[in-house]
């Protein structure tokens, strides 16, 4: 299997700076909906809890702000950004071609007041690890009340199915992921965390959010047993065994505790947890020998640091398909506040 990845950059098409107004839990969103967003990629920045936060929305062509679409929230790793994002996992692209929205949130530099750089200013999420290499769970960043919020902007601006709102994310951003699932799962219809850990105990999810979890064998920044890692010679902490919080999700969601194989070729195995409340479902993929990358995708980092790639699968493609399959419930839908 071969991928096929758009390299140009995206063309900025608007700024878009809130100003006062509120709606929502959160009191940032604006109060009125503004004029209709281009299409490709529109820049958009609100303040939450006093600091200038952004994110970019990808508007496929072809949407006409009458017709409900599903949305995606794309976490990039730590140290990335929101266009690098872009271009190592080709949601864009899917957007376009499948006709949702695809949103890229910016993490919290170190230094807010300096522009960001993956070297001496890296973006990052409170991912709820309290590691000390993270800038956002340093300054204690509610990160979750921003996804909150950009939730309550988005569906001022875009006519969203709040039934089919889902959040994927790669490295910290997967453990931001998971961390929106415990905490956002009144708003989130599933979640696919991409070589990240899930670092909580507590809070569980309010309703049964659905899990898809990718990662490689041979990851040294996400090691599939657990133990120390670094980068050169900085340390980077230590990360737990990648089947624990599997099986803490499993448990979680009510799953039957034996998974059937759904996938096992070319040195990729999937396997699903089913039987869960309310239709739920737990999938864990690995892939033989790939390091920490985005499976299909693309990285700007030297294989020295981050082992090897892999395009046996297309993680975007595989998540896609699992997002299709679980929205939240009719049902459990119309219990939310």
């Amino acid at each position: 299997m071969h991928l096929s990845i758009r390299t140009k950059l995206p063309v900025l098409l608007g700024t878009i700076i809130l100003l006062g107004g509120a709606t929502g839990a959160t009191g940032q969103a604006a109060s009125t909906k503004p004029t209709k967003m281009h299409s490709g990629d529109n820049s958009i920045e609100l303040t939450v809890d006093g600091l200038k936060r952004r994110y970019i929305v990808h508007v496929p062509a072809g949407y006409d702000g009458k017709t409900p679409v599903p949305v995606v929230i794309m976490f990039h790793g730590g140290g990335g950004k929101a266009r690098g994002a872009m271009q190592e996992t080709s949601w864009s692209d899917k957007a376009d071609k499948e006709k949702f929205l695809v949103v890229y949130p910016e993490g919290v530099p170190r230094d807010p007041t300096r522009r960001a750089s993956f070297v001496s200013n890296p973006q990052s999420w409170n991912d709820g690890s309290a590691r000390s290499v993270l800038g956002a769970a340093q300054k204690n960043i509610d990160d979750v009340n921003f996804i909150n919020s950009l939730l309550d902007d988005l569906t001022v601006r875009f006519c969203v199915d709040p039934r089919r709102i889902y959040a994927t994310g790669f490295s910290n951003g997967a453990s931001m992921t998971f961390r929106a699932g415990r905490e956002l799962s009144a708003r989130l219809a599933a979640i696919a965390p991409v070589a990240g850990s899930d670092w909580l105990e507590q809070p569980a999810p309010t309703r049964p959010v659905s899990l898809l979890y990718i990662t490689g064998t041979q990851d040294p920044l996400n090691p599939i047993d657990g133990g120390d890692i670094s980068i050169g010679a900085r340390p980077m902490g230590k990360k737990p065994p990648v089947r624990e919080f599997i099986q803490k999700w499993v448990k979680m969601l009510g799953c039957a505790p034996a998974p059937g194989v759904i996938h096992d070729k070319d040195g990729v195995q999937g396997v699903a947890y089913t039987a869960c409340h309310e239709k739920a479902e737990v999938v864990f993929y690995t892939v033989a020998g790939m390091g920490h990358f985005w499976p299909g995708g693309m990285s700007h980092l030297p294989e020295r640091v981050i082992g090897k790639s892999s395009d046996k699968i297309i993680a975007t493609d595989v998540i896609w398909e699992f997002f299709q399959k679980h929205p939240i419930s009719l049902d459990n839908f119309t219990r939310q506040p």
